[in-house]
């Protein structure tokens, strides 16, 4: 009997010193700090305002030598074009909050929503993700838009953030990105017709483009070139948007139907959720009036 209480005993002794440790390392655990801890009192507070747009624009850094070098067709090169539009979808399907998106040459905006509550609205959260995703979006999907070009050295992007409180603000915002597209484009179609095809040197085309307007640019392409700009693709006179739609996909599943010893292919519609492109005007109310959920407070 003795034996057999001295090893209860033993037995409970060591169960309470076990819990005791148990606790201790718990406790340790919780209060685990060293004297070095102070210098995250350095680190600077960049919450983004509330009731805010967020917007975060990246380009291409350097990329004039990047596009010589990789060989894009000028004054549009559509593979770039499209591998661009391919990153900025994956950045959208991974951070849902994105609104919309604008793009244009070597430049994305993504509006994140007001209410949006990522990162606990910390701007060098939104910045620095938005920014490696298309990064490395860029050189993983390089391959299937650029089939015979290897690329050479991986590309760089820099990155912004700034707040529109209003929904004009934001408008507007979207609207002088697309006037620098249609200019920019205007400017570089009408240049490199000069350059490749009437045989100028780029400071030549250079010169005889500096002091003409829209008008002046539009009637060279057209009484020398033939060209009627109106007619250019929209992909490279609007840019793209980028917007989540509801789509139909229909698929087909094998099921195995009652009383039938063999499954059977049937099509079955769903609904799903994607990201869009689309060439238009942003700049007019048209677009905004046939999505108004962009725009919705409770979107």
């Amino acid at each position: 009997m003795r034996r057999a209480s001295a090893s209860v005993l033993a037995m409970l002794g060591w169960r309470r010193a076990a819990s005791a440790i148990s606790a201790g390392c718990v406790r340790r655990l919780s209060m685990a700090k060293s004297k070095f801890e102070y210098v995250r009192d350095f680190e600077a507070d960049d919450t983004c305002l509330p009731n805010c747009w967020i917007v975060v624009r990246l380009d291409g850094r350097n990329f004039h030598r990047f596009s010589e070098q990789h060989e894009f067709k000028k004054p549009n090169d559509d593979r770039a074009l499209n591998l661009m539009t391919k990153c900025a979808q994956t950045v959208m399907q991974e951070l849902e909050d994105i609104a919309i998106a604008y793009g244009q040459s070597d430049e994305y905006s993504f509006v994140f929503k007001k209410k949006s509550r990522w990162f606990k609205r910390r701007a060098s959260k939104f910045m620095t993700h938005v920014v490696s995703q298309f990064a490395s979006s860029y050189v993983f999907y390089w391959k299937d838009y650029f089939k015979d070009q290897q690329l050479l050295y991986p590309p760089g992007f820099d990155g912004r953030i700034v707040l529109y409180p209003s929904n004009q603000n934001l408008k507007d915002y979207l609207s002088w990105r697309q006037a620098d597209c249609h200019i920019n484009n205007l400017y570089n179609t009408v240049f490199w017709m000069l350059v490749q095809r009437s045989g100028l040197t780029p400071v030549q085309a250079q010169d005889r483009l500096q002091g003409t307007l829209a008008g002046d640019k539009n009637e060279i392409l057209f009484s020398e070139f033939n060209i009627n700009y109106n007619n250019e693709p929209l992909m490279y006179r609007k840019g793209t948007v980028l917007i989540w739609q509801k789509i139909n996909e229909v698929m087909t599943k094998k099921i195995k139907l009652p009383k039938e010893a063999e499954e059977k292919e049937v099509e079955v519609t769903r609904t799903r959720t994607k990201v869009v492109p689309l060439h238009c005007d942003i700049i007019g109310d048209q677009f905004w009036e046939e999505y108004p959920e962009i725009l919705a407070e409770d979107s």
